[in-house]
């Protein structure tokens, strides 16, 4: 008899790596995918795993620092960094700030916010706007520096709005944090000049001192807005006690936002967040993906005085002892309710090795937005870049590093050579085609099964029917015996049943052809 998941779950290898969220999919409710593309990002996908099959979280790979925040205005405390992609130009936003160590901690010189533009999202130039004075010129990157009454303009957070709906005057929006405690609303024409969408706060309800972020969820056709706060773990608990989380709100009018819900993490174990940065798959846009920064206090050991930057880490310490123990890195997180997120516990981007700048609180801060690059291999399909920050409030500057990742290639449903299944819960296509994002060795091999409901093989889409595939692409037309077309299946209740061999399969989804 083969192992239920359940089964599966309570042995220890495996719990290690499928966590107590997984108990979502256990359930026999049909999901229509359409032609939608689906990925493995959360395991709602999935009823069973047999043999040695696993969902295995990705790495990006690290590449060059793409911005070296060395300009006057800039420093060493750049923040909320945001970036995506507008026709064929790449835009960047961000906090430029400075933060200066002795007996207390210092800021010389007021935040400002940052424009930068690339061609390609590799090489990135700080166009002089000639919009804010800084020491007496107007030759430089500033965007915007203060608000109508005086008030700095604290975290900006833009997107490009996709609503059909938004008007040409608002085809850019954003969010900014108020020393009131509370977020004001942007718009623009251009995404270089800013003016209020209104002169009051239109979100109150949270803490806000981090990446605060609203897109238009084209999924829900709604705005959606993601913000932190301090969740309390007790009764009567003084609020900074808390663990820092986030929270979601909705609006039709970017204006008047509903009461905001904390997310939840189907029981995993509670994980400060000190940022978010949820956004929707661009190439899946009903599965939202979060890239938050996990912050966590190791406390004064040994190992903590081993790592890199001691003499600074003391001196942080000194200001605050949570400024000198603290660690910070990047994680990976997924949903489909938008509320409701799994969250995988091991590290997207870890510290990494490098002997500087990179185990410091405020280090592995990635930034909000996924764009396409060429890929670093001439003649490869594009990849996805991301980016992270390194040498936070360390010396003069830090640095902006890029990583990538193949498209679609944040979770792979993998197995090795000895073997693996994989079972989804019943879908329901459209289409007569199914497309792989895979990828096996040389001798590794995939084959696809297709079942009824009660796991029973359909006539000419069995095992032995689908010839071993191998090769790595993006999207490979899954063939059996009788050729490719599942056109006949379209819009029924199925299963897909997976065999892997020194294998990963990233996504699928089937299309009409």
């Amino acid at each position: 008899m083969k192992p239920t998941l359940t089964q599966i779950l309570i042995r220890p290898p495996v719990l290690a790596l499928l966590f107590p969220t997984f108990c979502w999919s256990l359930h026999s409710e049909v999901l229509d995918v359409g032609s939608r593309l689906e990925l493995f990002v959360e395991p709602s996908l999935v009823t069973e795993l047999r043999g040695a099959a696993r969902l295995q979280l990705q790495r990006p790979i690290p590449r060059e620092a793409v911005l070296v925040t060395d300009r006057p205005w800039e420093g060493n405390a750049c923040f909320t960094f945001t970036i995506f992609q507008d026709g064929n130009r790449y835009r960047m936003y961000y906090r430029g700030w400075h933060f200066e160590t002795g007996k207390t901690l210092e800021f010389p010189r007021r935040q400002v916010t940052c424009y930068a533009e690339s061609l390609d999202g590799i090489h990135w130039y700080r166009p002089q706007l000639g919009l804010v004075e800084f020491e007496g010129s107007k030759r430089n990157n500033i965007l915007m520096d203060r608000l109508p009454d005086g008030d700095i303009i604290r975290n900006f957070v833009p997107f490009k709005d996709p609503n059909p709906a938004a008007s040409p005057d608002a085809r850019y929006k954003g969010l900014s944090w108020s020393r009131l405690r509370g977020l004001y609303a942007w718009k623009s024409a251009d995404a270089i000049h800013w003016e209020l969408m209104a002169d009051r706060l239109v979100i109150t309800k949270g803490y806000f001192d981090s990446q605060n972020l609203a897109f238009w969820d084209s999924f829900r056709n709604e705005y959606r807005e993601y913000h932190r706060d301090f969740r309390p773990t007790a009764e009567n608990q003084p609020r900074t006690e808390g663990i820092r989380d986030v929270m979601t709100g909705t609006s039709q009018d970017f204006l008047n936002w509903t009461d905001p819900v904390w997310l939840s993490y189907g029981g995993s174990a509670d994980v400060q967040l000190y940022t978010n940065q949820i956004i929707p798959y661009y190439r899946a846009p009903h599965i939202l993906l979060g890239f938050p920064n996990r912050y966590i206090d190791r406390g004064w050991s040994d190992s903590m005085r081993a790592l890199p930057g001691l003499e600074h880490r003391r001196l942080r310490a000194g200001i605050s002892l949570r400024y000198g123990t603290v660690l910070t890195e990047g994680l990976l997180m997924a949903s489909r309710d938008r509320v409701r997120f799994h969250r995988w516990p091991e590290a997207f981007i870890r510290p990494g090795l490098r002997p500087v700048d990179n185990w410091t609180y405020g280090d592995n801060n990635q930034n909000w937005g996924l764009v396409e690059t060429r890929s670093h291999i001439e003649g490869a399909p594009n990849e996805i870049s991301m980016y992270a920050t390194e040498g936070y409030w360390v010396g003069e500057s830090l640095n902006l590093r890029r990583f990538t990742l193949r498209l679609d290639g944040f979770v792979a449903a993998s197995a090795p050579m000895s073997g693996g299944e994989i079972i989804t819960r019943p879908i329901r296509f459209q289409g007569n085609r199914l497309l792989l994002n895979f990828s096996t060795s040389a001798a590794g091999s995939l084959q696809v099964e297709i079942q009824d409901t009660n796991g029973k093989p359909l006539d000419g889409y069995a095992l032995e029917d689908c010839p071993a595939t191998f090769g790595d692409e993006l999207e490979r037309e899954v063939r059996w015996r009788q050729g490719p077309d599942v056109g006949d299946l379209a819009g029924r209740a199925v299963r897909l049943r997976f065999v892997l061999k020194d294998a990963d399969l990233f996504a699928f989804r089937f299309a009409s052809r």
